[in-house]
């Protein structure tokens, strides 16, 4: 089933997927938050009858109409990218990656597909009150959307309520509910739809700091500003916290990815946390044993070892001991686990060759060991490792995953700042004079959507190079195809994206130059 892997059709399928999901994730955050905010301003203007409000609404409602439109487009191809170019994972986890993409459209796109036409159409046609509905209702369909997607992605950070059918040689759902309720999805959740009402809440900021920097619309502009602070400073908050929570989540998880996030290779107790740093250029994507880990650095002392264990003595594993183990804290080196996880794979291999001789009382037997706790335990719980050859092969890359993770926690702590920087400004009714404050909130728009790349670029080159931890490495994870396909796919839709993506910042330009139509003079 996952013989003659072709790394090159491996490369190109990574690179393409990649692609898609950046360019996908560039629309899909400010749909998530904008769709609250409009929901929120329109209730003020249902509550207050001010027709002022409905203006303000309306003109935000258009820039998210055109956000999500192409946010739709390439979110439907990213998903038939598992069909085509990731068929072997589909088969192998199908059963229980497709039960929440299924039910994301079944429900939750069907509730914010049927009712954003009301919300752009229904304008003096359906009620106020019933309008309203419909706006909350899209705000609530995209972020179900967005929690059914993010829960398969949660269970391939940490595969839970699965069980292995070595009849078919793929993993089937046990228990729904543990792969819904798991702690992972739902912390993964919260920090990731907060991640977008942060960067929403900036970006009406930002589009009303160019306002006031123009002197144009000046009550929609203050109003705009002071929803969208009050609404990101309580999303930063949380986004805080549920990182937190992450981190601590990943430390038993993924320790691998977690000694990334920090550079750190050597384990030791009362780890520090480094708040700046210069990872040195000796180190790369593998490890060794040496301390030059770093040019320069400033760290909290002990912070790393509360933050994985919640003691400030705790032992945290660097990636040396991942690799090569550690008896004393009963760390397996990743050579034992690949010895495993190939007499796990060599053991399905029998089985299937039992079943296909008809060798009953061998089949049996085999078949036994898969359902047999301390087999589970000791080896499949290694299967995925029975692919790699090297053990470097398990170390992610660190310098990008690191800096990734730096820029995205220390944008987070600036977008607290920035939240109260104008909220104070704006009550004591000083706002339109900071002039240097207005153009910091343009040229923070962008820094939001770095922010929220970077987490992704954390938590999926973090956790490589595992499709599914533990399980299914990437390179087995591949459709049988020619990579020539894939590569011509791969420069058509960057043309496309880019395209797309060129049509929306011009579309958005020319909306926001025009301003709010129904009642301008």
């Amino acid at each position: 089933m996952f013989d003659n892997i072709d790394l090159s059709m491996v490369n190109w399928s990574r690179g393409q997927f990649a692609l898609t999901a950046m360019y996908h994730w560039i629309f899909v955050p400010l749909t998530l938050g904008l769709s609250f905010i409009l929901a929120f301003m329109e209730s003020w203007y249902v509550k207050t009858g001010d027709e002022r409000w409905k203006r303000i609404t309306k003109f935000w409602m258009t820039l998210f109409g055109v956000n999500f439109a192409i946010g739709v487009a390439t979110g439907i191809i990213l998903e038939f990218e598992f069909g085509t170019n990731w068929s072997n994972y589909s088969w192998f986890v199908g059963d229980i990656f497709g039960a929440p993409l299924a039910i994301e459209g079944i429900m939750a796109f069907f509730i914010e597909s049927t009712f954003i036409a009301v919300m752009f159409f229904g304008w003096n046609k359906v009620s106020k009150k019933f309008h309203l509905v419909s706006t909350w209702l899209v705000a609530i369909g995209a972020n179900l959307s967005a929690l059914w997607i993010l829960v398969a992605n949660a269970w391939m950070q940490n595969p839970v309520g699965t069980q292995f059918n070595p009849e078919k040689a793929r993993n089937e759902m046990s228990n729904f509910w543990d792969v819904i309720l798991s702690p992972v999805a739902s912390t993964k959740f919260i920090h990731t739809i907060t991640s977008g009402f942060v960067l929403a809440s900036i970006f009406v900021i930002g589009v009303s700091a160019w306002f006031l920097l123009k002197k144009r619309e000046l009550f929609m502009a203050r109003r705009s500003i002071l929803v969208a602070s009050i609404f990101g400073l309580l999303s930063s908050l949380v986004l805080i916290l549920t990182g937190d929570t992450s981190a601590r989540q990943i430390s038993k998880i993924q320790p691998m990815k977690f000694a990334a996030i920090e550079g750190l290779y050597t384990g030791k107790e009362q780890a520090g946390l480094v708040v700046v740093g210069i990872l040195s250029p000796e180190r790369g994507d593998t490890a060794g044993i040496g301390n030059n880990d770093f040019v320069f650095r400033i760290e909290i002392p002990k912070i790393l070892s509360y933050m994985a264990s919640g003691s400030f003595d705790a032992f945290v594993p660097g990636i040396n001991d991942m690799l090569y183990g550690n008896s004393e804290r009963g760390i397996i080196p990743a050579q034992e686990k690949i010895e495993r996880g190939r007499v796990a794979r060599e053991t399905l291999a029998a089985f299937k060759k039992a079943k296909d001789t008809e060798d009953t009382a061998a089949y049996n037997l085999l078949k036994n060991k898969f359902y047999d706790t301390e087999f589970k335990e000791d080896y499949f719980r290694y299967f995925g490792y029975g692919f790699l050859n090297d053990i470097n092969g398990l170390v992610p890359n660190v310098p990008l995953t690191f800096y990734s993770f730096h820029i995205m926690v220390g944008l987070g702590f600036y977008f607290v700042l920035f939240f109260i920087l104008f909220l104070v400004l704006l009550f004591r009714n000083k706002i339109e004079n900071r002039r240097f404050m207005l153009r910091l909130a343009v040229f923070t728009i962008p820094l939001a959507y770095i922010a929220t790349m970077t987490g992704w670029v954390v938590a999926e080159v973090g956790r490589q190079p595992w499709t599914i931890q533990d399980l299914l490495p990437v390179m087995a994870a591949t459709s049988h195809i020619d990579a020539t396909s894939v590569q011509v796919t791969f420069w058509l839709f960057a043309a496309l994206f880019t395209a797309l993506f060129i049509a929306e910042v011009q579309i958005m330009f020319k909306q926001i130059r025009l301003g709010p139509k129904e009642g301008r003079k």
